[in-house]
This record gives C-alpha cells, structure tokens and sequence, in this order.
C-alpha cells in the first residue's frame, strides 16, 4: 500500500495537469528505507510527447546524487497518461528499474478528473496497490 499526504497528490496532479497534452514525469523522495514519499521533484519529460515520457539524463543523475547525499531514495515515481487509463503500459513496465518505488500513474484523458493509481513494478511483474492519502502536514 502507498501511504502518501493529500499535498503530494496533488502536486503531482496540478503537474500532469500543467504539461497535459504531454505526459509529466517525477520523482517523490524519501528517507533511505523508510517508504515515506516526501519531498516532490518535478522533472521535465525530455522526449516532450503525448504518449511517452523520459527523464533527461544529466537531470536524472543530478537528482540522483542529490539523493544519495541526502540519504533519500526514490519512494514515488509518477508519469501521467494523457489519452488512456492509468495503467503501465509494455515501455513503462520495462523501464520500471526500482524495485522498492511505487509507480504512481495519473490519467488527464477527461478534463473535469484525474485519475490516479499506484503499482508495484517488479521484474516485469505488475501489482496494483491501494493508495491511502492522508492529511497535509501544516
């Protein structure tokens, strides 16, 4: 189960909503083995497409090494699909790298909603997961 704050949420959906008709792309970082989404990181999708999304490499190992010097992980990481349901597709499922993340995916294909769903993504294996959105810290 991913257990992540109401802000988060919709950090993530007022960005899929800001980039929409291109799929948004980021990362929710955490304490090093705590499972705890925490600090958002917006990232630029750097194929600019409605129906992909890649992370620029000297962006990614940036946050990478900003991670690691942080004793953080990636605990989220989240892309939004623009004309279908929130469901990893074939592309998503072979590059989901990080076993311990929770892959959140956001739906934008109806305007008035946001459709948003997280999965455990494991050697090509596809789990869907609840999500249990709690209060914001103030």
């Amino acid at each position: 189960m991913l257990t992540i704050r109401q802000d988060l949420v919709d950090a993530m959906i007022a960005h899929a909503r800001a980039d929409h008709p291109d799929e948004a792309c980021g990362v929710i970082a955490g304490p090093a083995g705590s499972d705890r989404p925490e600090r958002f990181v917006p990232m630029v999708n750097a194929a600019r497409s409605t129906t992909f999304y890649e992370f620029d490499s000297g962006d990614l190992l940036r946050l990478y090494r900003e991670m690691d010097s942080r004793d953080e992980e990636p605990v989220v990481i989240y892309h939004s699909h623009t004309a279908t349901e929130a469901y990893p597709s074939r592309t998503d499922v072979s590059y989901a790298s990080e076993p311990n993340a929770h892959y959140v995916l956001l739906s934008t294909r109806l305007q008035d909603s946001t459709q948003v769903r997280s999965y455990r993504i494991i050697d090509g294996e596809v789990t869907e997961e609840t999500v249990q959105i709690t209060q914001s810290v103030p």
